[in-house]
């Protein structure tokens, strides 16, 4: 059984920053693409970024700049450095990763920015 935990949410100001992580466990054999999506209160879920397993990146268009995506593969992690976070980011939170033949979604994590 395969289980993907985020962490790092929480209140910020605006301007500031926060790191979220995502921990894959279980019966791991490989890990494909990795990402993060959000969605906020009303909205669709959208992607905020992704990493393939060769380190290409995308980023949606409002995160560009601000937001960058990494993974320790080794750790079976992935994380999204958010800095100069808006209220606009407010949103919960999730990751995904294709592991083996298969999707999977962490349960998300909320990001509050309000000053």
């Amino acid at each position: 059984q395969v289980q993907l935990v985020e962490s790092g949410g929480g209140l910020v100001q605006p301007g500031g920053s926060l790191r979220l992580s995502c921990a894959a466990s279980g019966s791991i054999f490989g890990i494909y693409n990795m990402g993060w999506y959000r969605q906020a209160p009303g909205k669709e879920r959208e992607l905020v970024a992704r990493i393939t397993s060769s380190g290409s990146t995308n980023y949606g268009d409002s995160v560009k700049g601000r937001f960058t995506i990494s993974r320790d593969n080794a750790k079976n992690t992935v994380y999204l450095q958010m800095n100069s976070l808006k209220p606009e980011d407010t949103a919960v939170y999730y990751c995904k990763m294709v592991i083996d033949d298969s999707m999977y979604w962490g349960k998300g994590t909320l990001v509050t920015v309000s000053s």
